[in-house]
Parts: structure tokens; C-alpha cells; sequence
């Protein structure tokens, strides 16, 4: 019996541990459109916090990254001048998009390639089934990629009679899970070694028996059940990190060397990349691959980098071809406001210093593109009203860890404007609530007396306080208190404290 993709189902005797709370393995299951799933942020984030193991896995995992990040940025003299850089060359790709576009598929050709060109991402599916149907494969092999996750490519190809192998290991036990990556980098994050290991007995066929949750362990029974499909697959798929106009070439960098196996060993490569994924010239490589694993990993240098340009004879696949995705990009291109979060090289460094991220998690967001970036990113995409962009403090981390210098926090504020602009045209309950507000307080504030008297209201408040801190108010306070406390009012306004500190001189 197989589930999802042709992976295997639990078999009798191999369910979860005893340790493991009924249900935990299985995940959120594949949503129709990865770009907008699940409830909205509030109450998805909502449900989030009350789930203490998943906040103890983000909280470790994060700081992990982030104190790994500091210690190689710290050994940098020149980062701030690399960032610099990076933001330079994003901005010059951005400004020449569509003559860079064409160079490179000039240049691909010219090497043996085949580009193809996707306005969306029914389109990219369409081509990339088509593509592996006429190898007559039943099964490909997959490097990680975000652009393939975006598009749902994995549910399109299982539609087809096709099934997509993950190949990165947090991939892989997110797919044995029926799951949705929680984290750009880390997809597995919201999951600790002892659920892993239940999810490889309970979905992985050939898992060993005796299988613990001992890193290692894990790490090569995956090993084992995924060279089995290295050497019998005839297709592999893979995005792209970076593509180089003026040559032709292509970049993936990973830790595992699953990558490597995929761009190497099979007949045929499929490339799907985001079209913001170019740089110029195959020396600002120089500049991103020292940006991205400090960034990403916090790694001096990536374990793997591959490189390949075109087809060549007798070495690596004998067939390439490269789907150059759209799927709303050029729409983002457009808006002068937010065209920089195409800037963005998937490090996730920006995810691991989020507070809001560290609390609720990947799922909270509703798309594949979590955290800030994603709360820039995917209401630019869709075009759709999205509560995304006050998923945030505004605390501006995000822009100070960012390897190309994405201003998010502008950006968001920017979006959250728009969502104000677009709510006034046609107001709900709240937007009335918030209209009227700003009618009383106006009235309030247009004469001394009334501001006076209208700021001692507040000290009413703290009868219903606690341990100083208010968690709810009637409406329409709830409006405030549904999403976040309300510290205690002082015991007197300042008006007031003035006016006994000159009253005991």
C-alpha cells in the first residue's frame, strides 16, 4: 500500500513509539495553492502557541543557526562591504532583467540546453510532466528546490502517474509525512530526532527495525533508501540557487551531496528557476557564494557547490533543460515599493532572527514562503489581500542579518498601508471601529480640557488588570486584546503628576 507520492504506508508493528502523542506524525497534509493555505495568521499562529514541543524545537534549532551565523560573519572584515555588493548586483539584475534573461538562454542553448519559459505555474507543470513522460519515467529524483515547492510541482507529477523522491533529508521526512516545509532552509524544523525517527518506521520501508534516534542513525538509514534510487533514476529535478547570464551556467549549493548524486547521474536534468534567480557574470559569484552560507548555514563555504553549463559529452546528464519561471515575478518587478524582495537568495537568515518565527513556526504563514521574506513575498505573488504583513514587530532584525540588504521592514509597512488603502473602499466591522476611534480621538484631542479629561479614562482600566498586564477587553478593545496584552495604565496621567509635583513645591 502506498501513500502520497508512492511513498510507503505504515506497515502492522511499526507505528510511532510510545513516547510519541497519537497523531504527531502526520503532517498538515499538501494544500491546493502553496502560496495560500490553512486559517490566517492570528488564529493559525494562535493555535502555534500552544503547542510546546514545536516552540522548543524552533527555539533551539534558531538560536543554533543564529549563534553558528554570528561566529563566520564575525570573521569577516569586509561583510558589510559584501552586502553592499550583493544589494548592488541584485538592484543591476532587477533594472536589466529582460536582457539578461535572454543572454542566458542564448547561452544555455548554445551549450547543449533547452530553455523553456513559464508564465505560471500550471504552465511550468505542464512543462515539466511532459518533459519526463517522453523519458517514459514513472519516478524522478529531486534536489530541494523552493520554485518546484511553489508551484506544486510534486502534486501535478503525481497526478500524471509520476512520483517526485525528495532527496534532501528534511525534505524527505517532510514528504514521508505527508508535511509542508516549515523553513526555507530547514524544512523539518518543527520536528525533533525522536519523531523523525517514529516517521522513518512508521513510513520508510526498508527503515531498520532497530532503528534509535541517534543523528547518525538517522542519517544512514536515509542514506541507504535514497541510493537505491540514485542509481535506478532516469530524470532528475532541481532549482537553482544562481544561473550566470554571460555563460550559461548554473549553481546549486547543499550540504548533503544528495544534490551532487541528482545533477550528475541521471540521463536527463530538469532545472526549475524563479527568473530573479540570475547575477551578471560568473565572477559576482565571488560575492554570493561568500554572502549565502554564512548567511544560510552559518559555514564558511558550502560542502557541495555544483556548477554545470549545458550538456557535456560522456559527463554528467546527456540531456538538460531549464523552465524559466514566472508565476507573478514580473508583477512584483513592477512595484517600485516592494521589487527588492526579489532581491532575496533563500538564506532564511532573516527567519532564524525572527521573534514572531521563533514562536509560531513555518506553518502560521500559510505559504511555502514563511517569515519575513514570505510576509513580503507571497501577498506580492498572489496579489491577494493578505494579513501577512502584520506578521511582524517591525523590530527590523530581519534587515539588519539580510545578505543583500532587503529593507522588509519598509516594505511591510508599505504592504500593510496598501491593506489599509484597499480595506477603506470597502470597509468591514473593524475598519468602522477604527474609523470612528480616530473621529473621537480627534474630538478629544481639538481642546485641552476634553484631552485631559479623556486621558484619565484609562486608569478605569486597571481594575480588570492582572499581574500588570490586561488579556482582555470587550469590544471594541477585543479587536486589540484578540492578538495581544495590554500593559497596565499608570496609576496617573502625566498631566496629573505634574500638576501635584508643582503643587508640593
Amino acid at each position: 500500500m502506498s501513500t502520497f507520492l508512492g511513498m510507503p504506508a505504515a506497515r502492522d508493528g511499526r507505528g510511532p513509539s510510545p513516547q510519541a502523542a497519537p497523531g504527531t506524525l502526520s503532517g498538515i497534509g499538501r494544500p491546493e495553492d502553496p502560496l495560500h493555505w490553512g486559517a490566517s495568521f492570528p488564529d493559525a499562529a494562535r493555535a502555534a502557541l500552544d503547542n510546546g514541543q514545536l516552540r522548543r524545537n524552533l527555539g533551539k534549532a534558531t538560536s543554533t543557526i543564529r549563534a553558528k551565523r554570528a561566529s563566520v560573519v564575525g570573521e569577516v572584515p569586509d561583510w558589510e562591504a559584501l552586502r553592499d555588493a550583493g544589494s548592488a548586483l541584485k538592484t543591476d539584475v532587477m533594472a536589466r532583467l529582460p536582457e539578461l534573461l535572454e543572454t542566458l538562454e542564448r547561452n544555455v542553448t548554445a551549450r547543449g540546453g533547452v530553455v523553456h519559459w513559464a508564465r505560471d505555474a500550471a504552465e511550468a507543470n505542464r512543462i515539466v510532466a511532459g518533459l519526463v513522460r517522453a523519458k517514459e519515467a514513472d519516478e524522478v529524483v529531486k534536489v530541494k528546490s523552493m520554485a518546484t515547492q511553489e508551484i506544486g510541482l510534486n502534486e501535478a507529477l503525481a497526478e500524471e502517474g509520476i512520483a517526485a523522491v525528495e532527496t534532501d533529508l528534511a525534505e524527505l521526512i517532510v514528504q514521508l509525512a505527508d508535511d509542508m516545509p516549515s523553513h526555507i532552509l530547514v524544512p523539518a524544523i518543527h520536528r525533533n530526532r525522536t519523531e523523525i525517527r517514529d516517521i522513518f518506521l512508521e513510513r520508510m520501508a526498508d527503515a531498520p527495525p532497530d532503528l534509535t534516534d541517534v543523528p547518525r542513525e538517522l542519517a544512514m538509514a536515509a542514506r541507504a533508501h535514497l541510493r537505491r534510487k540514485f542509481l535506478s533514476a532516469k530524470v532528475a529535478i532541481s532549482g537553482a540557487n544562481f544561473a550566470v547570464a554571460d555563460t550559461g551556467t548554473l549553481a546549486v549549493v547543499e550540504s548533503e551531496g544528495n544534490g551532487r548524486m541528482c545533477l550528475t547521474l541521471p540521463e536527463t536534468l530538469i532545472t526549475v528557476m524563479g527568473i530573479e534567480k540570475l547575477i551578471p557574470t560568473f565572477d559576482d559569484l565571488e560575492v554570493f557564494l561568500q554572502l549565502l552560507p554564512r548567511s544560510s548555514t552559518g559555514e564558511r563555504m558550502n560542502p557541495y557547490t555544483s556548477m554545470w553549463t549545458g550538456v557535456t559529452p560522456g559527463d554528467g546528464p546527456s540531456e538538460f533543460h531549464l523552465v524559466l519561471l514566472d508565476n507573478g515575478r514580473t508583477k512584483v518587478l513592477a512595484d517600485e515599493a516592494g521589487r527588492s524582495a526579489l532581491h532575496c537568495i533563500r538564506c532564511s537568515a532573516c527567519l532564524n532572527v525572527c521573534p514572531v518565527y521563533e514562536r509560531v513556526g513555518g506553518h502560521a504563514y500559510g505559504s511555502v514562503y514563511p517569515g519575513p521574506i514570505g510576509a513580503i513575498l507571497t501577498p506580492q505573488l498572489t496579489g491577494e489581500k493578505s494579513d501577512l504583513p502584520y506578521a511582524s514587530t517591525l523590530c527590523g532584525a530581519c534587515y539588519e542579518v539580510c545578505p543583500v540588504k532587503i529593507d522588509i521592514p519598509s516594505i511591510l509597512v508599505e504592504l500593510r498601508a496598501r491593506e489599509v488603502a484597499l480595506a477603506g473602499s470597502s470597509p468591514d466591522t473593524a475598519d468602522r471601529v477604527w474609523k470612528a476611534a480616530m473621529k473621537a480621538a480627534s474630538y478629544a484631542m481639538a481642546d485641552g480640557g476634553r484631552f485631559r479629561r479623556a486621558a484619565r479614562v484609562p486608569r478605569l482600566l486597571r481594575a480588570i488588570s492582572r499581574n500588570g498586564v490586561i488579556r482582555r477587553l470587550p469590544f471594541p478593545g477585543s479587536l486589540w486584546t484578540r492578538s495581544r496584552d495590554l500593559m497596565e495604565p499608570p496609576k496617573q496621567t502625566f498631566r496629573d503628576w505634574w500638576a501635584e509635583r508643582e503643587d508640593g513645591r
